[in-house]
């Protein structure tokens, strides 16, 4: 069977080289019905997109208070170190089996080495990481220099120092999501070692909890 990296890599080529994939066909009057049909998988055509202006979309959107993560996986090669990005789009999909997910740009130059890895570690911030995030939220350079972690437990993704929890998770399934990649995730592990209040973001800006 393919590996999860293989599988990984597989569904990033796929979706780079298609547009939008054909519609689905309707099923024959004697195959079975399926009560739970697989969605096809496509882009967005043109005049399916509503007139909203992005800088307005950003302020509505932001006025939705989330926790913060950041997104790390093992050196894909041996050579340029691991990968990690700071991440708000990162919820629990589903109970049974543990499902997570994560949204990234299509644009991002780290998802194609979490891609390559094929795992992952979500590390959710303590009130006390603003600066940490900040580092991973930038372009270029090393993101992990002075900052501490460890391997986890199934994956070898760092887990991060501080972290008020972490989800140990194997890439399970990509998908499209307009100009974002929807990453699904297979826990494999997790755990929540700190004590301390989790790091809010909301309308641009670091909050805590009072």
């Amino acid at each position: 069977m393919m590996g999860h990296a293989g599988m990984a890599a597989a569904a990033v080529r796929y979706l780079r080289s298609v547009g939008a994939a054909p519609t689905n066909q309707p099923p024959e009057a004697s195959e079975p019905y399926d009560p739970h049909p697989r969605a096809e998988l496509r882009a967005v055509r043109e005049d399916e997109r509503v007139p909203v202006e992005s800088g307005e979309f950003r302020r509505v959107m932001g006025r939705f208070a989330s926790g913060v993560t950041v997104i790390t996986a093992p050196d894909p090669d041996g050579s340029a170190g691991p990968a990690g990005f700071a991440c708000q789009s990162f919820s629990s999909l589903s109970l049974d089996p543990p499902l997570v997910v994560f949204m990234v740009a299509r644009t991002s130059t780290t998802w194609p080495r979490i891609a390559r890895a094929g795992v992952f570690c979500v590390n959710v911030l303590g009130e006390g990481q603003g600066e940490l995030c900040r580092g991973f939220a930038v372009r270029g350079g090393d993101k992990f220099a002075g900052v501490a972690h460890r391997p986890a437990p199934v994956g070898g993704a760092p887990l991060l120092e501080g972290a008020t929890a972490w989800v140990d998770c194997a890439v399970h399934a990509v998908h499209t999501g307009g100009d974002h990649l929807i990453v699904v995730g297979r826990v494999r592990a997790l755990g929540a070692d700190g004590d301390g209040d989790p790091l809010i973001f909301h309308e641009g800006q670091f909050r805590r909890l009072e």
